[in-house]
């Protein structure tokens, strides 16, 4: 069994790993501009403590980017590289973001998942995940 260690995000030196994650993570990560460095540091003043790392074997093994606005707690990039895949550090990283979100008093969470992304919609299901298919989601940008 390999170590794991979840820690937070240290920028501007944890981006060009987490951007290649991200970038090789498949179709369930969509890169926007929400993700250039300049959006991540605005992100990350206003909650690094919920922006997580998983390190393994001196690698980042994967990420979670979570969100609290003070009302409802979002999930964004959940990612693990391929070589670290099916270890269990997705459920790391969710429990501590979780834990973490839980102590702010966060009491609703959400996350999007794209539609063909089957493993991600089991792994979500199986941690008590609800899909609300009774709502529509919109996005719209800003600039």
């Amino acid at each position: 069994m390999i170590e794991i260690r979840i820690r937070e995000f240290h920028y501007p030196d944890d981006y060009p790993a987490a951007w290649l994650l991200w970038e090789n993570a498949g179709s369930g990560i969509q890169l926007r501009r929400s993700d250039d460095p300049e959006e991540i540091l605005k992100k990350l003043q206003r909650d690094p403590d919920l922006f997580l790392v998983a390190e393994a074997e001196e690698k980042m093994a994967g990420t979670v980017l979570g969100g609290f606005d003070g009302r409802r707690g979002m999930v964004y990039h959940l990612a693990v590289a391929e070589p670290f895949s099916g270890q269990g550090i997705g459920e790391l990283l969710m429990d501590e973001l979780e834990r973490r979100l839980k102590a702010k008093g966060c009491i609703r969470c959400y996350l999007l998942v794209t539609i063909e992304n089957e493993s991600a919609i089991h792994f979500y299901k199986k941690r008590g995940w609800v899909n609300m298919n009774h709502i529509y989601t919109y996005g719209k940008d800003l600039e």
